[in-house]
């Protein structure tokens, strides 16, 4: 079997998707991290408004899968749309594909 084309919006949302959930994962990381920023910063004499640190977690936790899916969306569509039309002058990808035996 050969992958002849992609359909280029289900890539997209494929990939926006997947991309949002790994927003998420690193927006948790950097709201973790920046959470942890007054502690030291006023642990060394340095006045650091406590309102900042949370303002950037939050910011990181909503805005990093928004964005992160929108890249992924635009960045799926558009590696579809190449695969497509490198599939038409090159061939496509062989997949080789079996069915499950069943114990």
């Amino acid at each position: 079997m050969v992958l002849k084309s992609i359909g280029v919006l289900s890539a997209a949302k494929v990939v926006g998707v997947l991309y949002a959930v790994m927003g998420l994962l690193l927006g948790l990381v950097f709201g973790a991290f920046f959470s942890l920023i007054p502690a030291a910063m006023n642990a060394d004499g340095g006045n650091v408004p406590g309102w900042l640190a949370p303002m950037f977690g939050l910011g990181a936790i909503v805005f990093m899968p928004v964005l992160y899916g929108i890249g992924g969306f635009i960045g799926g569509a558009i590696a579809a749309a190449i695969y497509n039309a490198l599939a038409g002058v090159i061939g496509g990808l062989e997949l080789r594909l079996e069915t499950p035996t069943r114990v």
